[in-house]
């Protein structure tokens, strides 16, 4: 099956702590269902001194987002869902809210 979601895409959550809040993919899991968003959905965590990090304590980073949670960003700045068509002999994205290919 195709990916409705990519790395690079532009989207949007839609519930959750980060509600509203905009972010690009910096991480795709397909087997999972989820997505990492730079910059959302962060959370903490503990770690001990390692040789590589000498210093441990409490890092930031970004925790997996469920993929129905998010939604890709149309060229009008609002949130669409994807569908597919094929263009030529490619299947290509399409956005439902504007009916314009989302590039990539």
């Amino acid at each position: 099956m195709a990916a409705k979601i990519k790395k690079g895409d532009r989207v949007v959550v839609l519930t959750g702590k980060d509600k509203g809040r905009q972010g690009s993919v910096v991480r795709v899991m397909p087997k999972e269902e989820r997505v990492v968003v730079e910059g959302l959905n962060m959370v903490q965590r503990h770690t001990r001194p390692t040789q590589g990090d000498p210093q441990g304590g409490i890092k930031n980073k970004e925790a997996p987002l469920h993929v129905s949670n998010v939604a890709i960003i149309d060229s009008n700045g609002k949130p669409t869902r994807v569908g597919f068509k094929v263009d030529g002999d490619k299947k290509v994205r399409v956005a439902k809210t504007t009916g314009e290919v989302i590039n990539g």
